[in-house]
């Protein structure tokens, strides 16, 4: 069964419904953690014999379980429904890009809107946290993914659309601090349940209102292949980051097709400029005060990566 940790200010906790007991190790990154596993089972079965039942969870404050700094690393447009939304038609070749590991905050933290970003977007993830090195040139299948994947982190790539489309910057646009919310939970699988990992299902709410809701099974690039395709020119170590890319839903999406052959006629500045007049009117796109719910789990329970509220606010 998995093992979900909460990491606070205080050191790293195991999770047990509500409730939260306290591990007992010197680790202070996540990677060292990862090392430390004897510690984490310890807990669960101390916890388990002695009725133990810790915390309530509510009264701590969770940061995020991948400490930094570390690699992260995403997929671009790696879920069919994102595909459609974006315009995409065919095949789609995978690519990767690099976030700043200081984006990454904690679940509760708000996201920051910088002064000059206009469109600001969400994109829930689920995150991939390694367990072990993973050296250019290694395969990865889907028989040893639990030989590299320690366990499993919800994630937010919040990004800022005016400054990734008019400056062609994945990096920049999405490397802000607070523009990678991460956790609560790091949940720890056993090998027996990475089978389950298609049954997931990723959920994002903005107010209330459901803006993303699809499983794994809208997956193009699946995980043992998206680590073998990022090994070939990549090192990973314990504790860096893969995030595995965004359902459909995200308030960009790509104009209708009439829209589109007309502006790439238009000079550049004058494309994005009459492409972002008609954005401005898209009410999907996050404001101060909004609240962001996120959710990652499989139906039956199984596997649940916690609740993620986080509020945005402007710089």
């Amino acid at each position: 069964m998995s093992t979900n940790v909460l990491r606070t200010a205080d050191g790293w906790w195991v999770v047990r419904d509500k409730r939260a007991v306290r591990i007992e190790t010197k680790a202070v990154t996540t990677a060292e953690l990862l090392a430390d596993l004897a510690a984490v089972r310890e807990t669960v079965r101390e916890a388990a014999s002695s009725g133990d039942t810790g915390t309530a969870v509510a009264d701590l404050v969770a940061l995020s379980p991948v400490t930094t700094p570390c690699r992260v690393v995403a997929q671009m447009v790696n879920y069919r429904s994102h595909a459609r939304d974006s315009g995409f038609t065919g095949d789609i070749p995978p690519t990767f890009f690099r976030k700043a590991s200081g984006s990454v905050s904690g679940p509760g933290e708000a996201i920051v809107r910088p002064s000059h970003v206009k469109f600001l977007d969400y994109e829930i993830e689920l995150g991939l946290v390694l367990g072990a090195p993973l050296p250019v040139g290694t395969v990865v299948t889907e028989e040893d993914l639990p030989s590299y994947v320690a366990g499993l982190v919800l994630t937010n790539d919040v990004s800022a659309r005016d400054v990734q489309l008019t400056k062609t910057q994945f990096y920049e646009s999405k490397s802000y601090p607070t523009f990678t919310p991460t956790g609560p939970h790091l949940c720890l699988l056993e090998p027996e349940e990475f089978p389950h990992l298609l049954d997931l299902r990723l959920r994002l709410s903005v107010n209330g209102d459901l803006r993303q809701d699809r499983t794994l099974a809208d997956m193009i690039v699946r995980p043992a292949q998206a680590l073998t395709l990022l090994a070939r020119f990549q090192t990973l170590d314990p504790g860096d980051l893969l995030l595995t890319g965004t359902p459909g839903g995200t308030a960009l999406k790509a104009p209708p097709k009439a829209v589109e052959k007309v502006g790439a006629l238009l000079p550049p500045a004058v494309k994005w400029k009459a492409f972002f007049r008609s954005q401005a009117r898209n009410p999907h796109y996050l404001r101060d005060g909004d609240l962001i719910t996120a959710t990652i789990a499989t139906p039956d329970g199984r596997i649940d990566l916690g609740e993620q509220r986080t509020p945005v606010t402007d710089a």
